[in-house]
């Protein structure tokens, strides 16, 4: 893997918001990065595929074992109660869902991926990953490959659900509105994954969702919401006014993705992941009593981008981040050294859609990688890269 400079695309800012990427600065820091990229070798590629295939049946095993009724690992996942039975349900009878995540994987020179997270209930940077990144690689780069079947794969995926939602109905779309447009490019970008599927949608606003005479939910123009697409965590809703609305009313409103994504979206399954498969060349090891070394990463179970962690070097604080989160508890990961490339330390947020891996996206930060990271696109070279 290496880290590479190029020219800047001339009017590159037109560019990537014609295809819907307005969210590109941030307070006048450029968030979708033009001058340089990342270059990987096909074996490296290779490695990346196969462990996020392999990760993902882990999740699967994972899951299986949360909703077994064996321990308290939905408490120790600090999970509404009100919510332990629905998870369960939907996880045994796999309501329909575009079942899609980002894993974000270390990888330094052995090659070998390591995963630091899973993100599969609200994941962003997708239409970067998917659209921005392969449009830039066109212009640039065309004779030269690039580890990227997101939106394909997404549309497929959407055109197998056809059957199973009612295609008579609209299928809505929300998220909350927030300053950055971050959730609303993402959002948009999923609606239009789901049109070219076949789907009709309709837009609504989170906060504008309500309850009808019957208790059913409506949308702005009180139309029911039969199904509907959330950007929104699952913690959030469940700690909503309407948390015991949305239980009853699993039913009868169709919520993507399903309530059982709290199971794999919840870093406390770190934890689950390494006690079960221990040995695997994926996992750091991880805990939720304690950390199993004097170098450890220390993450709150809900945090959001980069909030409230702590980097502990030799049992020394290293560095550490501010937010609201941490009162639902810790997970514990042995810290994995990042390469720093130039001065930056690179994710690979590795994309998977119902098991099949779909594509990279890289983002780099400071040790820490926070909303404030920048994201880099990709290609695959022939060259040595070490």
């Amino acid at each position: 893997m290496r880290r590479q400079l190029c020219d800047v695309r001339a009017n590159w800012q037109s560019i990537v918001e014609e295809d819907g990427l307005v969210w590109h600065s941030i307070n006048d820091q450029t968030y979708w990065l033009e001058g340089a990229y990342y270059a990987f070798h096909p074996h490296e590629i290779d490695a990346i595929e196969r462990a996020t295939a392999e990760v993902y049946q882990l999740f699967i095993a994972a899951g299986d074992k949360l909703v077994s009724g064996e321990g308290d690992w939905l408490d120790r996942f600090h999970i509404p109660r009100i919510a332990h039975h629905a998870i369960r349900e939907a996880w045994e009878k796999e309501p329909p869902s575009l079942n899609y995540g980002r894993f974000d994987f270390g990888f330094g020179e052995d090659g070998v991926p390591r995963l630091f997270e899973f993100n599969c209930d609200t994941p962003t940077s997708l239409l970067e990953a998917s659209v921005i990144q392969w449009r830039w690689k066109e212009g640039l780069f065309p004779e030269r490959d690039q580890f990227n079947s997101l939106h394909e794969k997404l549309v497929a995926r959407w055109a197998a659900m056809l059957g199973p939602l009612d295609r008579g109905k609209p299928l809505h779309f929300t998220h909350a509105a927030e300053v950055s447009g971050e959730d609303a490019i993402t959002t948009a970008y999923l609606r239009d994954t789901a049109e070219a599927a076949g789907f009709s949608t309709k837009a609504v606003f989170i906060n504008e969702i309500g309850l009808d005479a019957e208790g059913r939910f409506v949308d702005q123009d009180d139309l029911l919401i039969s199904q509907i697409y959330k950007l929104y965590p699952w913690e959030w809703m469940l700690d909503d006014n309407y948390a015991a609305a949305v239980i009853d009313q699993l039913d009868a409103t169709l919520w993507l993705e399903p309530i059982w994504k709290m199971l794999w979206s919840n870093k406390a399954i770190l934890a689950v992941l390494y006690e079960m498969t221990p040995d695997c060349p994926y996992l750091l090891p991880a805990s939720l009593e304690r950390p199993l070394s004097n170098s450890y990463v220390k993450k709150p179970l809900l945090s959001r981008e980069g909030a409230n962690v702590s980097i502990i070097q030799d049992g020394k604080l290293l560095t550490d981040t501010g937010g609201g989160y941490g009162a639902e508890g810790y997970v514990y990961q042995q810290l994995f050294d990042l390469p720093s490339l130039d001065g930056a330390y690179p994710i690979i947020g590795s994309w998977i859609v119902d098991g099949d891996p779909a594509g990279i996206g890289m983002r780099e930060d400071g040790l820490i990688t926070g909303n404030g990271a920048r994201f880099l696109p990709h290609i695959i070279d022939e060259e040595p890269c070490f």
